[in-house]
């Protein structure tokens, strides 16, 4: 395996390569990795010891060990000894159980999960009609551990291990039945998307393809600092989440993991939501999660799966430290965050956020069917808008109407920030004029601005109430990222109000 580009691999190990049928039955090279001080190999497999070797790449290949056959850490940091090496590794071979063996101490757990489609995924009658049950090219990812030894072979010979059950996801489990208090050989918990992605992957069903290229696949901050792990990393990290919504302990290190399937999917029960989901498609409550207070004090299981995160976690205009987070759509959606002249914003939800039926889903993650090679599915989850045919229902054409809302609300945005640029520079108080265009800002300021800082926690008590509340309303439509189309009639509003506030200011 040629040498990757040089970097560390992290501390705690994931399955980072897709594999048919979910967690590896046999040990996978998922990196080589050219480092200061050699080589840094990394592997994944299921749960025991794993011994890494090497050749030099002679035919037929002399293989030299290079760790004990008792390595656990599923990397290893060798030195380099040839420019075009081999590696190797060795580790348990597979042994399947099935679910039946399972059941004896995890019955509750498999309770649920038969009750997904996972548990039908080879005997459901259109995988039958198609000819599943005998296409080799299928096996792999609607039975356990085909193609390997003691795993799937046929229906007739091996009835106990069709379906996807619980060693599609944990990895074989013969030796962990045989000795349960032996921890060595306990089966893996693994949050990476890669599990999912094995089976979820083709141009039939490209939902991990689409995953890795949004968002969610990304960490853009580092999580494990203690002071992001049980804040932003509630929303930011997926091990963070996952141990949040399991009453768990939470992860150390470890916490550098995008929003993976199992944050919004429940792998083992369906709680009467589609494509078991862990919370509903839509809902009508004004919600928020801080990012401090206890995370079961404010989590409500009711509410859009989306807006579990993205909503304006205790934004708030009398906050000068820096702008609205950029996770308030849910919010602007039903129109309860904002400043108006008769107070705070209350509930002036939109008619998008009422009438269709799955809201975010509903634009964000439209779908279509398989064409061709070519041509693959859709399967929604980049969670980007690349269609206007839900649209349609309502808007004959919706393409433009987006065009013209869109850059609207960009220039009303653009027109006040140049008013608050000009009270900043010939209406602030001479206190702030060291700022320049940065008087109205934030202490940090926001996307609109550039440079900084703006005026430090004392400072900000110069700013007038109203400019402060006009640039809370300007950065909440700024941040919420539609220009307008979430919420049309209240983004119009909290823009005029704010700019009805500076002009009061710039010409009292």
């Amino acid at each position: 395996m040629a040498l990757a580009p040089a970097g560390l691999a992290q501390d705690i190990q994931h399955l980072s390569t897709n594999v048919p049928g979910g967690i590896p039955g046999l040990p996978t090279i998922t990196g080589i990795t050219a480092v200061t001080n050699g080589v840094e190999v990394t592997w994944y497999g299921p749960s025991g010891y794993y011994q890494l070797f090497e050749s030099p790449g002679t035919n037929p290949p002399a293989w030299r060990a290079l760790t004990r056959r008792t390595d656990l850490l599923g990397y290893a940091l060798v030195p380099s000894r040839y420019s075009n090496a081999f590696f190797r590794v060795t580790g348990p071979p597979p042994q399947y159980a099935g679910d039946e063996t399972c059941a004896a101490c995890h019955a509750p757990i498999l309770n649920t999960q038969i009750h997904t489609l996972h548990a039908v995924a080879f005997s459901n009658t259109n995988f039958a009609a198609c000819g599943g049950q005998t296409n080799s090219s299928c096996l792999a990812c609607h039975t356990v551990g085909f193609d390997l030894p003691t795993g799937f072979v046929s229906a007739a010979q091996t009835p106990p291990l069709a379906n996807v059950q619980c060693e599609n996801c944990h990895g074989p489990a013969g030796p962990h039945a045989a000795n349960p208090s032996d921890p060595l050989v306990r089966p893996r918990v693994e949050v990476a998307a890669a599990v999912c992605g094995g089976c979820h992957s083709d141009p039939q069903h490209p939902t991990y393809e689409e995953w890795t290229n949004s968002a969610h696949a990304q960490v853009v901050e580092d999580m494990n600092p203690a002071s992001r792990i049980n804040a932003c990393g509630r929303c930011h990290s997926g091990t963070v989440r996952l141990s949040l919504l399991e009453n768990m302990a939470l992860p150390t290190g470890d916490a550098d993991v995008g929003i993976v399937c199992a944050t919004c999917h429940d792998p083992h029960q369906t709680n009467g939501y589609p494509a078991q989901l862990r919370n509903p498609l839509a809902s009508t409550n004004d919600y928020f999660m801080p990012t401090n207070g206890t995370f079961a004090g404010y989590y409500n299981p009711a509410i859009n799966v989306c807006a579990q995160c993205h909503n304006h976690a205790g934004a708030s205009w009398t906050n000068n430290v820096g702008e609205p987070h950029h996770s308030l759509q849910y919010n602007m959606l039903l129109g309860s965050i904002g400043e108006l002249s008769s107070g705070p914003a209350t509930y002036q939800p939109a008619t998008h956020g009422i009438a269709i039926t799955n809201q975010c889903v509903g634009c964000h993650m439209q779908s279509s069917a398989f064409v061709s090679d070519t041509q693959p599915a859709v399967t929604g989850h980049s969670f980007k808008v690349q269609t206007y045919n839900l649209c349609l229902n309502c808007h004959p054409l919706p393409e433009p109407l987006v065009a013209f809302a869109t850059s609207s609300v960009s220039n009303q945005v653009q027109q006040i920030k140049i008013q608050l640029d000009y009270w900043a520079t010939h209406k602030a108080p001479a206190a702030l004029a060291k700022y320049g265009a940065l008087a109205w800002e934030y202490t940090t300021p926001g996307g609109l601005s550039s440079g900084g800082p703006g005026p430090n926690a004392a400072e900000q008590a110069l700013i007038p109430e109203n400019i402060r509340k006009a640039r809370f309303n300007l950065y909440l439509v700024q941040n919420d990222g539609s220009f307008g189309v979430h919420n049309p009639p209240y983004i119009v509003t909290l823009l005029q109000t704010a700019a009805g506030w500076v002009e009061g200011e710039l010409d009292p």
